[in-house]
């Protein structure tokens, strides 16, 4: 019996990529899938990494979202990072902000966190998220 081929990894981190920016713009699945001609469920497909991206439908992917094609390969697995942004050389561990930021309540965490103006207020907001995780300093 043959086993299906499971997704490349550069595939789903593209694909997650496409589901944080459309989330970022608060844009469905659907009204993509409306800008490129193509449905919902190739969209789903897409995001989840089972169908690879071509690179004119990238390109069409990235006018739509208002980014540039680079955004969909930013901290890809396998790939060095670019020269300037290892920072104190300290290793890449993004992943899991992306996986938030790809989630409904991260993504409307993080926007109604970044509208709190008082830093001490904002402070707390950590504090309460730590305690509440069961995290100490």
């Amino acid at each position: 019996m043959a086993s299906k081929k499971s997704p490349n990894p550069i595939d789903i981190h593209v694909g997650s990529r496409v589901r944080l920016r459309r989330m970022m713009l608060g844009m469905s699945q659907e009204k993509l899938g409306e800008h490129l001609g193509i449905t919902f469920q190739q969209i789903q497909k897409y995001e989840k990494g089972t169908n690879r991206i071509g690179a004119s439908r990238l390109q069409a992917i990235a006018r739509v979202l208002s980014v540039p094609v680079a955004f969909f390969f930013e901290d890809a697995p396998g790939l060095p990072p670019v020269a300037g942004n290892q920072g104190f050389d300290e290793p890449q561990q993004t992943s899991y902000v992306v996986d938030f930021l790809s989630s409904a309540e991260g993504l409307s965490l993080n926007k109604s966190f970044v509208r709190i103006k008082d830093p001490k207020v904002r402070r707390k907001v950590v504090d309460l998220v730590r305690t509440l995780a069961g995290e100490e300093d």
